[in-house]
This record gives C-alpha cells, structure tokens and sequence, in this order.
C-alpha cells in the first residue's frame, strides 16, 4: 500500500512507566399496616384457562417483518469500499521539551476523503507502549483519534470494530510512531510537523441490502451499481435522513492541513472500480454458462454452432 512519509529515524528507548454493602430497598412496597377504614384489596383473580388450541396460539412466535429479510439478505458479486488513511502526527515541544517528554503527537484513522467514518466504524482502540498508563485506549465516536505526549517511538496497534449490520470481524492495524524527521529534511521544528500516514481500503464483500442502502449515497463510500436483475426497495425513512445530522468528519480538523493528499488514491479508486466492473462481467458469465449447462445436449450443440456461426 502506498505510505507517505516526512520522517525516519531510529527509535530511542521507551519512556520509564509514569505514576499512575447495603441492601436496596425495592422501588414500591406496600405498607402491611392497613388505615382504619381502609378497604382490603380484593383477592387475585385466577389466570384463565386456555384451550390447547389457545395456548398454540399465543406460544406461536410472531413471523419476523419483511424488513428483517431484507435486513439480513446479502447482495452476490457486491463489494462495498471505503478508503482511510491512518498515521501520526508529532511537533517537537522547542524549549518546552525535557529529557522524557519532548515531542506531543496524535495518533489517527480517517477518511480518505475526511468524511465521517462513524457510518461504519463503531469504535476504535489505540494499543500503546505499555509505559503509558492505561496503554489501551478507546475511541467511540468521531474523530477517531488520541494525543499524547513522550519521547520515544513504538509501533501503535490500531484496531476497528464496525457496527453489527456492517461486519462482525475486527480489523487489526498497524503504525510505527515517528517523532523524528529524516536527515535530508532538515533540523527539528516546532512550526513543521513529522507527518507519518498510510493509505489503506476496506473492503465489504456481499453485503446486506440493509448496509448497501444505508451507504450507498455516503461520500465516504465506494458503491457500485447493483448486477442486472437485483433491485431493491426505496429507502425507509430512517435511510433516508441525511448523513450530515452528526458531524464526525475532519474537512475542519485542526490538523488537516498536515494531512497527505494521496495522488495515487484516485488511480486506486479506478482500479477498485474496474475490479467490480470485472467481478460482475464474470458472474455475469457464469450464469450463462450454468444456463448452457442445463440445456439438453442437442440444444447445446445448436446452441454452441449459432455461437461460431455469429462470430464468423
């Protein structure tokens, strides 16, 4: 994948680890001792008997709503894409700095595009060294992303957890912190960040119909158009809310304007998109040729000869 970046330089030492019943009442309970005059509760009424029948019928479970179906129902030779960038970036503190605490840093996931992630990422955890305290740091809303302070490198493991329709699985990533600049770019600055990002795409293969539809006029998203013969419903009204009701994106992130500009994001972009175009041509083919396959041997000759024929 490409990666771009302002700095590299071996890693110092990490830094040295830093100093880090009754019983309730229930909520109503009725007084024992009765007011004079009061009346006595009549007894509980017996729960009524129910025929067999009767009790089949309220045992029977309800039959799940059409919305579900579709909910759960995956869309064949689909792939749903997003690109992100995740990376670092670290200012040399100047005159502030001191022997175990000399570069502030943040560490990050975004969009490609700096749209809001939250549409798939549920949460993020940052996995840092094991000097920090509490080195397991987690990020449930956007932007996805934590700061901190030190003078050491180490490598962050950075890992995104989706929400439930999106994917079940995890994914694990991984980047090594850089708070030093490459000889060839001159001394340190407080003013001129190391900047450190990698380009990346997550890929969702046959998606729900649920999924698709949520995000398929989503900026963040790569969508491609559905195979001849898959339609699917007009979006219900909760789809249909625009995306902009929360801001998670980073278009006015203060750090935004260290952010890399990946020339080659758009030729991947292309070629994610000539990918799907292939990956449909194929199943396309394969549905032809399952066709063929089922059609009596004479016919297939037949069929095979008006083939040739057509192409001589």
């Amino acid at each position: 994948m490409p990666q771009a970046s302002s700095s590299s330089s071996p890693a110092p030492a990490p830094a040295p680890p830093q100093p880090a019943a009754a019983d309730a009442s229930p909520a109503a309970v009725r007084d024992t001792e009765e007011a004079p005059g009061a009346q006595t509760a009549a007894p509980a009424q017996p729960e009524a008997v129910l025929t067999a029948a009767q009790k089949a019928l309220r045992s029977k479970p309800a039959r799940p709503p059409e919305d579900a179906d579709r909910k759960n129902k995956k869309l064949k030779d689909v792939e749903i894409s997003f690109p992100i960038v995740y990376g670092t970036i670290s200012f040399w503190l100047g005159k502030k700095a001191s022997e175990y605490n000399s570069h502030k840093w943040t560490v990050y996931v975004r969009s490609a595009t700096n749209e809001d992630l939250s549409v798939i990422v549920k949460r993020v955890v940052f996995q840092l060294h094991p000097s920090f305290t509490n080195p397991t740091r987690v990020v449930e809303q956007p932007p996805f992303e934590l700061s901190e302070s030190g003078w050491g490198e180490f490598e962050i493991a950075i890992t995104l957890y989706f929400h439930s329709d999106v994917c079940e699985k995890r994914l694990d990533l991984f980047h090594q912190l850089k708070l030093y600049p490459e000889e060839d770019t001159g001394p340190q600055s407080t003013k001129k960040p190391v900047v450190v990002e990698t380009y990346d795409e997550i890929v969702f293969p046959e998606p729900t119909e649920a999924f698709f539809q949520r995000v398929q006029n989503h900026p963040a998203a790569t969508v491609p158009r559905l195979p001849p013969g898959i339609t699917l419903p007009p979006p219900g009204p909760m789809e249909l809310v625009p995306h902009e009701k929360k801001r998670g994106d980073t278009k006015d992130h203060p750090l935004s304007q260290w952010f890399s500009n990946f020339s080659e994001a758009d030729e991947l972009l292309k070629l994610a998109a000539a990918r799907q175009q292939v990956q449909a041509h194929i199943a396309k083919l394969r549905r032809q040729l399952s066709m063929i396959d089922g059609m009596p041997q004479q016919s297939k000759v037949v069929s095979v000869q008006s083939q040739q024929f057509g192409h001589g």
